[in-house]
């Protein structure tokens, strides 16, 4: 996720100081990755230094002087242009559970507990993110809907994998 562009983004409904941004990210997009206000302010010196943002106003108060930042027309333009722009999609052609599995192989392990140990671990997760989703609001659920399908691919491929061990076994260690 761009941060940048995801805090630009709040800033088009008006100007806030950092803190309100962090607050309204973790609120739409960090329920398992609250921003750290380090990369709130670090962020947002980037931005205004690119003149994606502007400061608005500047507010003193009990400790440091708070500034809010405004978003500027490059900055809507760069927002436009990175909400068009789709992301690239993840092939996981560099899976570290595949690399797990055919090193056990190589070394005459079994890989087939590494398949039955994660297969356990990825259904945990799913019994997990479908109480959260059970539980949601809308935005929670979509998000659980997307790594959901994700684990049930990741399901797929460990039976896959383990219907091919043997295959697999003879492919690796020629």
């Amino acid at each position: 996720m761009s941060i940048g562009h995801t805090l630009l983004g709040l800033l088009e409904s008006g100007p806030r100081h950092g803190y309100d941004l962090k607050r309204a990210f973790d609120e739409k997009f960090g329920h398992d990755r609250p921003l750290h206000y380090g990369q709130v302010y670090s962020t947002m010196s980037r931005l205004l230094k690119n003149g994606l943002v502007e400061v608005d106003g500047i507010e003193a108060g009990g400790g440091p002087e708070r500034k809010r930042y405004a978003i500027t027309e490059a900055g809507i333009t760069d927002v436009v242009r990175w909400l068009a722009t789709p992301e690239k999609p993840e092939p996981y052609l560099q899976s570290t559970l595949y690399t797990k599995v055919v090193l056990a192989l190589l070394t005459h392990r079994d890989a087939g507990d590494i398949l039955d140990t994660q297969r356990s671990e990825h259904l945990r997760s799913m019994r997990i993110l479908t109480d959260r989703k059970r539980k949601g609001d809308l935005a929670d659920q979509l998000i659980c809907d997307h790594a959901l399908f994700h684990l049930e691919a990741d399901l797929r491929w460990l039976e896959l994998t383990a219907a091919r061990l043997d295959k697999l076994r003879e492919a690796v260690t020629r």
